[in-house]
């Protein structure tokens, strides 16, 4: 079962891959090697239709963070195999409609398709994880890729304002469904959906309850576009068309009503659930279609086209979940049957509005515009484009014989049963829910009738940017099936019924189900005179009615108000946060590092300083400290000697030796203390900190005399004073007054037993929180690259010419006069040697670590204190000759390194991150021991050197 975590990996492996392929095969469109993955996914859940279809549940699961109950578990039941249909089979249709779309010569190709294929694993692990803390990340992946998407035009202005809002307000509605799934944990102690499922009728009554469901449900209106935050899907319309077609008519918009799907058995039993989400459906519904009948582009009618159709899905799902509210078994079902219409309406919106938005891309593309007051006539040139667009609106509007007429039918049932069933005891506002849906229908068929037959039909226009013409067949396949698909389930929607929509009811009602028996969800086409039917024709006759005075009705073509917007409101918040964030940001942003220092300290010591004093757990005791030997005692002397001396040096060289001679103090005392790894690695430090401030202070003017003045060095001696008593009152504390027994116990017996190294500090280094040495080298590269690039734009600022590859390698880009050279002979002759010996005493840190005081930190400080020298000596280009390596790169195969590494856990089902060892007979080495740590070590070793070689590079080579 674990070929589900392959599913969800797969679109991340071709996304890497593509940036190969775009390299290698630059004559071959990059969207023909993406296509395959979409296609064997969706092949791969067509194959567990049955299984699904026999109630089988299929499970896989890979442990991340056991002890706090985070794992990586996979659930595919009927709802996500919904999804995952839809996410990988409208993705098949959506890159082979952007092969032809995009124009690989003109277009950003490869990362087109990186952000679509992160898009689509993102989307599929929403889907498909059983716990909510993995389902929260990858959530948050959609709207980042989503961001991405949207922006992909991002020389365009309103490109980068769509993404924008689209991040701000799905991602404020995230952090909020966040905030519910920790309330859920604290109500139920497990984040696994099925586990709080299982639990429902005992956490129903906790006073955290409607808090959890009030904030889960605020993640999924706003990434489902419910009004009132609605307002980004028509900004996120400047993205390319496959990216609308993809994103916001099948999958994005769709995660909020899997949400609420998934969770309704969780809070179905709630009547505010059923208020919340049928209601603002309901108000999304009306207002969305009235919305889009005042549009005049294409795009904009069809954004706000799905607005009003999310909304119409989102309220059946909350008429469906009065379902769990009443035990009557008659009147429950009646309910289900709206949940069963919502259901079909979701596959039936996928498919018809993925292919409108497909035409209207095709239109744009072929006429060079999507003004509908600037089109018409297209139906003579563009008629295969026609007869997609008119199954499209057709089916969009509620006609037969199409898949939406069946679904819109299904609608009516539903909110005329609420009405007449009044089981909620809802009195007159019963009767709301089907006169809305009725004239939002009337505005779904106004707007579907301008859609079409304003765009194809009429006078064509001769003003248009291109001569239009029909599609070439790569662009109207896509659309064509999907259209198809259209006729066929308006036909046939009993191929659904039991092999899609029968098992997504299951798993959204599974208290619903009588052992051994299945949900009625038979469709039929044709159910006599109804009611429904009447609608139906009332919805034609007043929309044929009101479609002929479109222009003359004010109210259906003019804005309500032109003042006060949601829109405007927006802007207006934002605006007003932005410049309330400068006017405080200005107040403590002085540019002065040394005010920056001061806050932090100053707030070090006063939190430091409350929390020992509010604590009565702090106590001071020495009878357990050793006496000072007379090797401590002159050490100390020595390092007070050379910190007070710091203050009162008068240059910036004499304050580096002082500096560094307290750093080689420091090493004194981890040699007496018998700490010969500590020992190894500050002095190593010490060394390279010394050249990294001549190389920074070189670049700074002289000391200014202000400096010296009393009003400068009050107040940072005493910050300096209340910094070091502090930390001396909190060290002796710490040591002082444990609660609990040393973890170094733990480690002193279990390195060898469980790491099988007799080196203790790269044990835990490598091995028990390797975790934390992953992080800590992934934040010291960024910090690597930041320099790197903040020195790159101050040559650039500065006026040199800085060419591709002239950062990178010895490639004959040189400055001149580097900054870092010596000409001391003597120096010369002695690294030539020296150099040798260092690097061969870094080797052997690295590989004895594990056993022997080294370790991958330590051996790679000591190889880029021996590249330090190679540059002192003989200068920046020699280097760059020397090792023609950009060390950038070497950082970030390090990392990889390290992150395979922690991934290779996962295929022996273990924690990331964990670690083997055993011993091995092999040639000319004996019996030797061979330990996986030393492969993520090795990352270590790699990142490290990249890091500070990156550094030293880019201050010394400034001149």
């Amino acid at each position: 079962m674990y070929l589900l975590h392959l599913v969800i990996i797969l679109p991340f492996i071709f996304a890497l891959g593509s940036l190969f392929v775009s390299k290698v095969k630059q004559h071959i469109h990059t969207g023909w090697f993406i296509l395959p993955a979409p296609i064997l996914i969706f092949i791969y859940f067509v194959l567990r239709l049955p299984e699904v279809r026999n109630g089988e549940q299929l499970t896989a699961s890979v442990p991340w963070m056991p002890s706090l109950g985070v794992n990586f578990t996979v659930y595919l039941d009927g709802l996500s195999l919904l999804f995952a249909l839809l996410i990988s089979g409208v993705g098949s249709l959506v890159i082979l409609y952007s092969i032809f779309y995009l124009n690989k010569r003109k277009e950003a190709i490869a990362q087109f398709y990186i952000y679509l294929l992160l898009f689509m694993g993102a989307m599929l692990g929403v889907v498909l994880s059983d716990n909510l803390i993995v389902l929260y990340g990858f959530w948050e992946l959609t709207s980042i890729s989503s961001f991405l998407l949207i922006a992909f035009w991002h020389q365009r202005e309103r490109s980068r304002y769509g993404a924008l809002k689209s991040m701000l307000i799905t991602v404020f509605g995230g952090l909020a469904m966040l905030s519910g799934f920790l309330l859920l944990y604290v109500i139920t102690g497990t984040f696994s959906i099925r586990g709080i499922s299982a639990n429902v009728s005992t956490i129903a009554e906790h006073s955290l309850f409607v808090p959890a469901m009030l904030l889960v449900l605020l993640g999924a209106f706003t990434k489902s576009a419910q009004f009132p935050f609605h307002i980004w899907l028509p900004d996120a319309m400047e993205a390319p068309t496959p990216v609308s077609a993809y994103l916001h008519s099948a999958t994005m918009v769709k995660a909020g009503l899997y949400l609420v799907a998934r969770l309704s058995p969780i809070f179905a039993g709630e009547a505010g659930w059923f208020w919340l989400v049928s209601g603002t459906g309901i108000l999304t519904l009306i207002y969305g279609s009235y919305r889009a009948l005042k549009q005049t582009d294409l795009k904009s009618m069809l954004a706000f086209s799905t607005i009003s159709q999310l909304g119409l899905i989102m309220s059946l799902l909350g008429l469906g979940s009065a379902a769990a509210i009443y035990s009557d078994t008659g009147a429950s079902l009646f309910y289900v049957k709206a949940t069963m219409a919502g259901i079909f309406h979701l596959i039936n919106h996928a498919v018809f509005k993925g292919a409108l938005f497909m035409v209207v891309g095709i239109v744009d593309h072929e006429t060079g515009t999507r003004d509908i007051r600037k089109l018409g006539g297209l139906m003579s040139v563009m008629p295969v484009t026609f007869s997609i667009a008119l199954i499209g609106t057709f089916s969009m509007a509620g006609l037969p014989p199409f898949n939406g007429f069946l679904s819109k039918e299904m609608f009516f049932t539903a909110v005329l049963n609420i009405m007449e069933m009044d089981v909620l005891n809802m009195q007159f506002l019963g009767i709301v829910f089907p006169v809305i849906a009725w004239i939002a229908s009337i505005f779904t068929f106004i707007y579907s009738m301008l859609l079409l037959f304003k765009t194809f039909t009429g006078q064509q226009f001769d003003k248009l940017e291109k001569k239009p013409h029909e599609a070439p067949l790569g662009m109207l396949l896509p659309p064509v099936v999907l259209a198809a698909l259209a006729v066929v389930f308006g036909l046939f929607p009993n191929l659904l019924s039991y092999t899609l929509i029968e098992p997504a009811m299951a798993a959204i009602h599974p208290t619903m189900l009588v052992p051994g028996q299945q949900f009625d969800a038979a469709i039929h086409i044709w159910h006599g005179w109804t009611t429904e039917v009447f609608m139906t024709l009332g919805v034609v006759a007043a929309g044929i009615v009101f479609y002929r005075l479109h222009h003359r009705v004010k109210l259906l073509h003019q804005p309500l108000f032109s003042g006060i917007t949601l829109n405007k409101s927006y802007d207006g918040g934002l605006n007003l946060l932005d410049k309330a964030a400068k006017g405080l940001t200005d107040r403590y942003m002085t540019g002065s590092i040394r005010h920056y220092s001061m806050y932090i300290f100053v707030f070090l010591i006063v939190s430091i300083t409350v929390t020992m004093g509010g604590s009565s757990n702090i106590r001071f005791d020495f009878s357990e400290f050793a006496p000072m030997s007379l090797y401590e005692a002159v050490v100390i002397f020595a390092l007070i000697v050379s910190v007070i001396a710091v203050a009162f040096a008068h240059t910036r060289m004499m304050a580096i030796i002082l500096t560094g001679t307290a750093g080689y103090m420091v090493t004194l005392f981890f040699v007496i203390f018998r700490a010969p790894d500590l020992a190894l690695t500050q002095m190593i430090v010490e060394t390279v900190s010394v050249t990294l401030f001549l190389l920074c202070f070189y670049h700074l003017p002289k000391l200014k005399k202000e400096i010296e003045s009393m009003r400068f060095i009050l107040p940072n001696l005493i910050i300096a004073l209340g910094v070091g008593g502090v930390m001396t009152l909190l060290a002796l504390s710490a040591s002082s007054s444990r609660s609990f027994d040393s973890i170094s116990d733990f480690f002193i017996k279990e390195s060898y037993n469980l790491a099988g190294g007799k080196n203790i500090v790269n044990v835990i280094l490598v091995d028990f929180r390797g975790f934390d040495t992953m992080l800590e080298i992934v934040v010291l590269s960024i910090a690597s690259y930041a320099i790197y690039a903040l020195i790159r734009l101050k040559l650039v600022h500065e006026g040199h010419p800085v060419r591709r590859g002239y950062w990178e390698s010895g490639s004959g880009n040189k400055l001149p006069n580097n900054g870092l050279r010596s000409n001391d002979v003597i120096l010369k002759t002695i690294s030539k040697v020296v150099i040798f010996i260092i690097l061969t005493f870094s080797f052997y840190l690295f590989f004895s670590g594990h056993n022997e005081p080294g370790g991958g930190f330590i051996g790679a400080l000591m190889s880029a204190a021996a590249i330090v020298l190679l540059a002192m000596a003989f200068g920046i280009n020699t280097v760059r000759e020397v090792i023609p390596v950009d060390f950038r790169k070497v950082s970030a195969v390090g990392i990889i390194v390290a992150l395979l590494t922690g991934i290779g856990s996962f295929f022996f089902d273990v924690p990331f991150l964990s670690h083997t060892f055993g011993y091995h007979d092999l040639p000319l080495l004996g019996h030797t021991e061979l330990a996986t740590a030393m492969l993520f070590d090795l990352g270590v070793f790699l990142t490290v050197v990249g890091i500070t070689m990156t550094i030293i590079l880019a201050i010394g080579r400034d001149k």
